[in-house]
Protein backbone atom coordinates (compact mmCIF):
# COMPACT_ATOMS: atom_id res chain seq x y z
CA UNK A 1 0.00 0.00 0.00
CA UNK A 2 1.89 2.86 -0.83
CA UNK A 3 1.67 6.30 1.55
CA UNK A 4 -0.92 8.03 -0.68
CA UNK A 5 -3.71 5.49 0.15
CA UNK A 6 -4.72 5.71 3.85
CA UNK A 7 -5.84 2.82 5.10
CA UNK A 8 -9.51 3.79 5.47
CA UNK A 9 -12.09 2.66 7.70
CA UNK A 10 -11.40 -0.28 9.40
CA UNK A 11 -14.62 -2.84 9.80
CA UNK A 12 -13.05 -5.42 12.91
CA UNK A 13 -15.88 -8.29 14.18
CA UNK A 14 -16.52 -9.26 17.51
CA UNK A 15 -14.83 -6.88 19.53
CA UNK A 16 -16.71 -7.46 22.89
CA UNK A 17 -14.12 -8.59 24.44
CA UNK A 18 -10.55 -10.20 23.98
CA UNK A 19 -8.73 -10.31 20.65
CA UNK A 20 -10.87 -8.43 19.11
CA UNK A 21 -11.25 -5.23 21.91
CA UNK A 22 -7.57 -4.95 21.74
CA UNK A 23 -7.32 -4.99 18.09
CA UNK A 24 -10.03 -1.95 18.12
CA UNK A 25 -8.30 -0.39 21.22
CA UNK A 26 -5.23 -0.30 19.36
CA UNK A 27 -5.94 0.70 16.04
CA UNK A 28 -8.07 3.57 17.54
CA UNK A 29 -5.28 4.85 19.75
CA UNK A 30 -3.00 5.32 16.56
CA UNK A 31 -5.95 7.13 14.85
CA UNK A 32 -7.65 4.85 12.66
CA UNK A 33 -11.44 5.30 12.22
CA UNK A 34 -12.50 1.47 13.35
CA UNK A 35 -15.92 0.48 13.37
CA UNK A 36 -15.90 -2.09 16.17
CA UNK A 37 -18.27 -4.42 16.22
CA UNK A 38 -20.14 -6.91 18.45
CA UNK A 39 -23.74 -8.76 18.86
CA UNK A 40 -24.71 -5.82 21.56
CA UNK A 41 -23.39 -2.85 21.05
CA UNK A 42 -23.66 -2.44 25.52
CA UNK A 43 -20.55 -4.27 25.68
CA UNK A 44 -18.40 -1.63 23.55
CA UNK A 45 -18.75 1.13 25.67
CA UNK A 46 -14.89 1.36 26.64
CA UNK A 47 -14.36 0.94 22.93
CA UNK A 48 -16.81 4.25 22.00
CA UNK A 49 -15.23 5.87 25.01
CA UNK A 50 -11.88 5.48 23.06
CA UNK A 51 -12.85 7.35 19.96
CA UNK A 52 -14.13 3.84 18.11
CA UNK A 53 -17.56 3.55 16.40
CA UNK A 54 -19.28 0.77 18.21
CA UNK A 55 -21.78 -1.15 15.52
CA UNK A 56 -24.12 -4.23 16.19
CA UNK A 57 -23.51 -6.95 13.96
CA UNK A 58 -24.06 -10.50 14.04
CA UNK A 59 -21.88 -12.86 11.49
CA UNK A 60 -24.50 -14.91 11.51
CA UNK A 61 -27.58 -12.28 10.19
CA UNK A 62 -26.95 -11.67 6.81
CA UNK A 63 -29.09 -8.36 7.22
CA UNK A 64 -27.08 -7.38 10.29
CA UNK A 65 -23.82 -7.40 8.19
CA UNK A 66 -25.62 -5.56 5.16
CA UNK A 67 -26.38 -3.08 6.79
CA UNK A 68 -23.34 -2.09 8.51
CA UNK A 69 -20.96 -2.87 5.36
CA UNK A 70 -23.79 -0.52 3.80
CA UNK A 71 -23.31 2.03 5.93
CA UNK A 72 -19.47 2.54 6.04
CA UNK A 73 -19.31 2.27 2.18
CA UNK A 74 -22.16 5.22 1.98
CA UNK A 75 -20.11 6.95 4.32
CA UNK A 76 -16.48 6.82 3.17
CA UNK A 77 -16.87 4.98 -0.26
CA UNK A 78 -15.34 2.33 0.61
CA UNK A 79 -14.34 -0.35 3.20
CA UNK A 80 -10.66 0.24 4.08
CA UNK A 81 -9.68 -2.80 6.18
CA UNK A 82 -12.03 -6.04 7.21
CA UNK A 83 -10.63 -7.72 10.06
CA UNK A 84 -12.48 -10.72 10.73
CA UNK A 85 -12.18 -11.68 14.12
CA UNK A 86 -15.25 -13.51 15.55
CA UNK A 87 -15.33 -16.65 16.83
CA UNK A 88 -15.26 -19.67 19.49
CA UNK A 89 -14.00 -22.72 19.88
CA UNK A 90 -16.74 -25.75 20.45
CA UNK A 91 -15.01 -28.92 21.43
CA UNK A 92 -16.03 -32.48 22.11
CA UNK A 93 -15.72 -36.14 20.45
CA UNK A 94 -16.52 -36.58 16.43
CA UNK A 95 -19.22 -38.88 17.86
CA UNK A 96 -21.05 -36.83 20.70
CA UNK A 97 -21.04 -33.72 19.20
CA UNK A 98 -24.63 -32.33 18.42
CA UNK A 99 -24.34 -31.27 14.65
CA UNK A 100 -26.30 -28.27 15.69
CA UNK A 101 -23.74 -27.19 18.25
CA UNK A 102 -21.43 -28.05 15.12
CA UNK A 103 -23.23 -26.44 12.34
CA UNK A 104 -23.63 -23.31 14.72
CA UNK A 105 -19.75 -23.12 15.04
CA UNK A 106 -19.30 -23.25 11.06
CA UNK A 107 -22.20 -20.58 10.83
CA UNK A 108 -20.14 -17.78 12.88
CA UNK A 109 -16.10 -19.18 12.11
CA UNK A 110 -16.54 -19.83 8.50
CA UNK A 111 -19.54 -18.71 6.94
CA UNK A 112 -20.17 -15.81 8.69
CA UNK A 113 -16.51 -14.62 7.35
CA UNK A 114 -16.75 -15.28 4.38
CA UNK A 115 -20.03 -13.62 4.17
CA UNK A 116 -18.13 -10.39 4.76
CA UNK A 117 -15.76 -11.04 2.52
CA UNK A 118 -17.96 -10.96 0.04
CA UNK A 119 -19.68 -7.73 1.20
CA UNK A 120 -16.26 -5.99 1.26
CA UNK A 121 -14.44 -7.12 -1.37
CA UNK A 122 -16.51 -5.26 -4.29
CA UNK A 123 -15.28 -1.65 -2.78
CA UNK A 124 -11.66 -2.58 -2.16
CA UNK A 125 -11.90 -4.08 -5.67
CA UNK A 126 -13.43 -0.52 -7.04
CA UNK A 127 -10.31 1.54 -5.41
CA UNK A 128 -7.82 -1.08 -5.86
CA UNK A 129 -6.41 -0.98 -2.32
CA UNK A 130 -7.82 -3.03 0.78
CA UNK A 131 -6.68 -5.14 3.13
CA UNK A 132 -8.32 -8.61 4.80
CA UNK A 133 -7.24 -10.38 7.85
CA UNK A 134 -8.69 -13.45 8.68
CA UNK A 135 -8.02 -15.20 12.21
CA UNK A 136 -7.04 -18.74 11.95
CA UNK A 137 -5.58 -20.48 15.01
CA UNK A 138 -2.35 -22.57 15.06
CA UNK A 139 -5.04 -25.13 15.22
CA UNK A 140 -5.78 -23.97 11.71
CA UNK A 141 -2.54 -26.38 10.91
CA UNK A 142 -2.50 -28.98 13.13
CA UNK A 143 -4.99 -30.92 14.82
CA UNK A 144 -5.50 -31.65 18.78
CA UNK A 145 -7.77 -34.64 20.23
CA UNK A 146 -11.96 -33.92 21.35
CA UNK A 147 -11.42 -30.35 19.13
CA UNK A 148 -12.17 -31.54 15.94
CA UNK A 149 -15.10 -29.39 14.72
CA UNK A 150 -12.94 -26.38 16.22
CA UNK A 151 -10.00 -27.16 14.14
CA UNK A 152 -12.17 -28.42 11.23
CA UNK A 153 -13.80 -24.17 10.79
CA UNK A 154 -9.84 -22.97 11.34
CA UNK A 155 -8.63 -25.31 8.47
CA UNK A 156 -11.37 -24.08 6.72
CA UNK A 157 -10.38 -20.57 7.24
CA UNK A 158 -6.83 -21.11 6.01
CA UNK A 159 -7.79 -22.68 3.61
CA UNK A 160 -10.67 -19.80 1.92
CA UNK A 161 -8.20 -17.06 3.11
CA UNK A 162 -5.26 -18.96 0.97
CA UNK A 163 -7.56 -19.11 -2.19
CA UNK A 164 -8.88 -15.41 -1.34
CA UNK A 165 -5.40 -13.83 -1.18
CA UNK A 166 -4.53 -15.05 -4.66
CA UNK A 167 -7.90 -13.59 -6.32
CA UNK A 168 -7.72 -10.54 -5.29
CA UNK A 169 -3.69 -9.67 -5.40
CA UNK A 170 -4.48 -8.37 -9.07
CA UNK A 171 -6.79 -6.04 -7.29
CA UNK A 172 -4.40 -4.38 -4.70
CA UNK A 173 -6.12 -5.89 -2.04
CA UNK A 174 -3.74 -8.00 0.39
CA UNK A 175 -5.13 -11.12 2.63
CA UNK A 176 -2.99 -12.55 6.09
CA UNK A 177 -4.03 -14.72 8.20
CA UNK A 178 -3.25 -14.81 12.15
CA UNK A 179 -2.42 -17.86 14.11
CA UNK A 180 -2.48 -17.36 18.02
CA UNK A 181 -1.75 -20.34 19.75
CA UNK A 182 -2.97 -20.05 23.50
CA UNK A 183 -3.92 -16.38 23.93
CA UNK A 184 -5.27 -14.80 27.46
CA UNK A 185 -9.33 -14.28 27.07
CA UNK A 186 -12.43 -16.31 27.51
CA UNK A 187 -11.91 -19.00 24.84
CA UNK A 188 -10.53 -21.22 27.25
CA UNK A 189 -13.37 -21.11 29.11
CA UNK A 190 -15.86 -21.39 26.31
CA UNK A 191 -14.20 -24.33 25.32
CA UNK A 192 -13.62 -26.53 28.81
CA UNK A 193 -17.48 -25.51 28.78
CA UNK A 194 -18.44 -26.80 25.82
CA UNK A 195 -16.33 -29.73 25.95
CA UNK A 196 -18.47 -30.68 29.02
CA UNK A 197 -21.77 -29.73 27.68
CA UNK A 198 -21.06 -31.81 24.54
CA UNK A 199 -19.90 -35.33 26.70
CA UNK A 200 -23.48 -36.62 27.80
CA UNK A 201 -23.53 -39.01 30.74
CA UNK A 202 -22.32 -42.57 30.28
CA UNK A 203 -20.07 -41.33 27.04
CA UNK A 204 -17.10 -43.85 26.03
CA UNK A 205 -14.93 -40.51 26.03
CA UNK A 206 -15.60 -39.27 28.93
CA UNK A 207 -12.21 -40.05 31.23
CA UNK A 208 -10.52 -38.83 28.42
CA UNK A 209 -12.67 -36.06 28.21
CA UNK A 210 -11.97 -35.09 32.09
CA UNK A 211 -8.20 -35.79 31.45
CA UNK A 212 -8.09 -33.25 28.12
CA UNK A 213 -10.18 -30.44 30.47
CA UNK A 214 -7.86 -30.43 33.11
CA UNK A 215 -4.55 -30.19 30.58
CA UNK A 216 -6.53 -27.99 28.79
CA UNK A 217 -6.98 -25.14 31.73
CA UNK A 218 -3.67 -25.66 32.87
CA UNK A 219 -2.45 -24.62 29.37
CA UNK A 220 -3.72 -21.65 29.66
CA UNK A 221 -2.49 -20.39 33.03
CA UNK A 222 0.85 -21.05 32.39
CA UNK A 223 2.54 -17.74 31.14
CA UNK A 224 5.12 -19.58 29.19
CA UNK A 225 2.45 -21.12 27.05
CA UNK A 226 0.30 -18.10 26.45
CA UNK A 227 -0.32 -14.11 25.46
CA UNK A 228 -2.16 -11.08 25.82
CA UNK A 229 -4.59 -10.38 23.41
CA UNK A 230 -2.18 -7.15 22.38
CA UNK A 231 0.09 -9.69 20.82
CA UNK A 232 -2.10 -10.78 18.54
CA UNK A 233 -3.48 -6.75 18.26
CA UNK A 234 -0.24 -5.68 17.50
CA UNK A 235 0.33 -8.63 14.67
CA UNK A 236 -3.04 -7.59 13.23
CA UNK A 237 -1.76 -3.82 12.80
CA UNK A 238 1.06 -5.00 11.18
CA UNK A 239 -0.99 -6.83 8.35
CA UNK A 240 -3.04 -3.47 7.92
CA UNK A 241 -0.13 -1.29 7.61
CA UNK A 242 3.11 -3.26 6.26
CA UNK A 243 3.78 -2.28 2.34
CA UNK A 244 4.36 -5.68 1.93
CA UNK A 245 2.20 -7.79 4.87
CA UNK A 246 2.69 -11.79 5.81
CA UNK A 247 0.90 -14.35 4.12
CA UNK A 248 0.56 -15.78 7.85
CA UNK A 249 1.40 -13.94 11.61
CA UNK A 250 2.11 -16.60 13.79
CA UNK A 251 1.87 -15.52 17.33
CA UNK A 252 3.95 -17.25 20.53
CA UNK A 253 6.62 -19.38 20.77
CA UNK A 254 4.99 -22.33 21.44
CA UNK A 255 2.41 -22.15 18.49
CA UNK A 256 5.27 -21.48 16.63
CA UNK A 257 7.20 -24.97 17.95
CA UNK A 258 4.27 -26.63 17.67
CA UNK A 259 3.27 -25.56 13.92
CA UNK A 260 6.72 -26.67 13.10
CA UNK A 261 6.79 -29.83 15.09
CA UNK A 262 3.71 -30.99 13.15
CA UNK A 263 4.86 -30.09 9.91
CA UNK A 264 8.00 -31.64 10.07
CA UNK A 265 6.41 -35.10 12.04
CA UNK A 266 5.11 -38.16 10.58
CA UNK A 267 1.63 -38.68 11.21
CA UNK A 268 2.05 -41.77 13.39
CA UNK A 269 5.06 -40.07 15.59
CA UNK A 270 2.72 -37.14 15.94
CA UNK A 271 0.18 -39.08 17.36
CA UNK A 272 2.17 -40.00 20.03
CA UNK A 273 3.50 -36.82 20.97
CA UNK A 274 -0.10 -35.53 21.25
CA UNK A 275 -0.89 -38.58 23.39
CA UNK A 276 2.27 -37.81 26.04
CA UNK A 277 1.48 -34.26 25.83
CA UNK A 278 -2.43 -33.75 26.62
CA UNK A 279 -3.43 -37.42 28.76
CA UNK A 280 -5.58 -38.41 25.73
Amino acid sequence: MSKSQPLGPVLITGCSSGIGAATAARLTRAGHTVYATARKASSLTALADAGALPRELDVTSEGSMGSVVDEIVSSHGRIGALVNNAGYGAYGAIEDTPLDAVRAQFETNVFGLSRLVQLVAPSMRAAETGRIVNLSSMGGRLTFPFGGYYHASKHAVEAISDALRYELAPFGVHVSIIEPGLITTEFGTTAASTLADSTPSGSPYATRVASIGETMAASFDRKSMTAAPDAVAKAVEQALTARRPRTRYVITPAARALITTRALTPGRVWDRVVKASMGA
